[in-house]
C-alpha cells in the first residue's frame, strides 16, 4: 500500500539522519474507503494524487506550527504492508479526515518511493498559506483564498537519493 507521509524540511533531515520516519505512530494518508467515496472515481493515479494532496495540505499544517522551517511543504511517498496503515472507520467520511491512515510504528526510509518537494517559486505563496491557516480555520474567506493559493503549487518528485540535496 502506497502511503503519503506529510513532513518539513527539517522533519526529512531528521528522518535522513535516524535512517527512518517515525517513531509512531505516525498519521498518513492513503487510497482509503471513504477517500474513494469522496473522490468518486476509480483511477487510482487520480486516487493517489487526492492522497498526496491532503499529504501536502497536512504538510502546510506542520509549517504553521513551526514559523523556523523553510516554507516549503514535503511528502514522502511510501509503501507499507496493506496491514501496516490502518483508517478510522468511525471517521472514515469525516471531511477532515479523509484518506487519514496511522502507521503504528516508525518506517524505514529505504522503503521510501520518492519525496515530493514544493518548488523555490511556491515558498512564497507556502509562507502566506501557512500564516492565513489559523484564519481560514476560523471561516475568513479571504485567508482561505490564500491557503488555496498554495495548493496551487504542485509539488516536484525527488528520487529518495537526492534527500541530502534537498536538506543540505
Amino acid at each position: 500500500m502506497r502511503v503519503y507521509l506529510p513532513l518539513t524540511l527539517p522533519g526529512l533531515a531528521t528522518a535522513h539522519t535516524a535512517g527512518e520516519l517515525g517513531p509512531g505512530p505516525l498519521t498518513a494518508y492513503a487510497v482509503t474507503p471513504g477517500l474513494r467515496e469522496w473522490y468518486v472515481s476509480d483511477d487510482i493515479e487520480e486516487l493517489e494524487y487526492a492522497a498526496l494532496s491532503r499529504a501536502a495540505a497536512a504538510s502546510l499544517r506542520l509549517l504553521a506550527g513551526h514559523p523556523e522551517a523553510a516554507r516549503r511543504r514535503v511528502v514522502v511517498a511510501v509503501d507499507v504492508p496493506d496491514g501496516a496503515a490502518s483508517a478510522d472507520p468511525d471517521r472514515s467520511l469525516d471531511a477532515s479526515s479523509l484518506g487519514e491512515v496511522r502507521i503504528a510504528g516508525p518506517v524505514p526510509l529505504g522503503k521510501a518511493a520518492a519525496v515530493h518537494v514544493d518548488a523555490d517559486d511556491a515558498v512564497t505563496d507556502v509562507a502566506a498559506a501557512a500564516e492565513a491557516l489559523g484564519a481560514a480555520d476560523q471561516g475568513d474567506d479571504d485567508a482561505q483564498f490564500t491557503v488555496d493559493g498554495a495548493e496551487d503549487h504542485e509539488l516536484l518528485w525527488f528520487g529518495v537519493q537526492e534527500i541530502p540535496n534537498l536538506i543540505g
